[in-house]
């Protein structure tokens, strides 16, 4: 699984007994097939265990002949291994020291799904900011008071710690990862290949279980394709809601049904997601990027990439442009 590139950011996979190899199969997918076609190193990708022999979840399968917990020593992005059961057993010594020493000398340190039990149970969780599955929220607070949970999003990050919520949210975890190490063009290459959005803004708390509605509401899915093909245009709420024939009112009940946020944070977030991309294919002027992504002016699009990415222009510019557009 290992990648040619000594250059490569190395990625381990720690498994122990009882794993979900669903979500495996996500951080495989995402960081160890190899992908010629972005033509930039990618990950140097292993899995790596207590024991060179396995049980994975319910006795699927067994994986043998695993690499040791020396490979998470060695790696820049740890990931720990989920527990199906939380109320089982604690992942074994091994792998709670390994996940501490991977946080002590500050490697990037990441759950998914119940894999934050597995991080709070090592401490690395203590008095960070964290999630998991909406079904484990309450149960990870009460068992780990010291730990702030966040129920109600697809993911946190704090500091070198990352949590995703559920198994799916993975997916929206590792893009994230990818785009904060390649860039927006990169992430979203990689997201047409999983035929997966690159960034989905709604939280969890939409898919906890409640009673379904008779009449469900229309799909918001025209609506924001015709809006991600007019970003250009000053487009406002009122003029998303004319669009959608629907009020205003009605238009931010539908945004938060479905995506968890307002029609404007939305349109904002889509905005400089755009501008991103502009900056990574070699533009270099901000009063273009900013009017392409109907941004306005180079103050705005500076004051919201610096509050969306972090980043101002020419920082993101340094960081993600394309050699050859520098």
């Amino acid at each position: 699984m290992s990648q040619e590139s000594s250059q490569a950011h190395r990625v381990a996979v720690i498994v122990d007994e009882g794993s979900n190899p669903f979500e495996m199969g996500v951080v495989t997918e995402l960081f160890g097939l190899r992908r010629p076609e972005l033509g930039i190193p990618w990950y140097d990708f292993t899995v790596c265990a207590a024991r060179p022999a396995v049980r994975m979840h319910a006795g699927m399968f067994t994986l043998s002949g695993v690499p040791g917990l020396a490979a998470a020593d060695r790696a820049d992005t740890v990931i720990v291994p989920n527990r199906p059961d939380p109320l089982a057993e604690e992942p074994s010594r091994e792998v709670l020291d390994a996940v501490r020493r991977a946080a002590d000398r500050g490697a990037r340190v990441v759950s998914l799904c119940t894999g934050a039990f597995t991080l709070a149970a090592a401490g690395v969780l203590d008095g960070r900011r964290a999630t998991t599955h909406w079904r484990w929220a309450d149960l990870l607070a009460e068992r780990y008071p010291s730990v702030r949970v966040e129920p109600d999003v697809l993911f946190v990050e704090d500091g070198n710690v990352f949590t995703a919520a559920g198994s799916a949210a993975a997916l929206d975890l590792g893009l994230h990862l990818i785009r904060a190490d390649h860039g927006a063009e990169v992430a979203n290459a990689v997201s047409r290949r999983l035929v997966f959005a690159t960034h989905r803004d709604g939280g969890q708390r939409q898919f906890i279980e409640r009673p379904v509605p008779e009449v469900p509401d229309a799909s918001l899915a025209p609506l924001l394709a015709w809006a991600q093909e007019n970003l250009d245009r000053p487009l406002t709420v009122a003029d998303l809601a004319a669009r959608a024939a629907v009020s205003q009112a009605t238009l931010h009940r539908r945004f938060r049904a479905e995506l968890g946020t307002t029609p404007l944070a939305w349109l904002t977030g889509e905005r400089v997601a755009l501008a991103c991309r502009l900056i990574e294919r070699g533009e270099l002027r901000l009063d273009t990027i900013a009017h392409a992504a109907g941004l306005g002016t180079a103050a705005n699009l500076r004051t919201q990439m610096r509050r969306h990415t972090g980043l101002t222009p020419t920082a993101y510019r340094l960081r993600f442009a394309h050699p050859q557009a520098s």
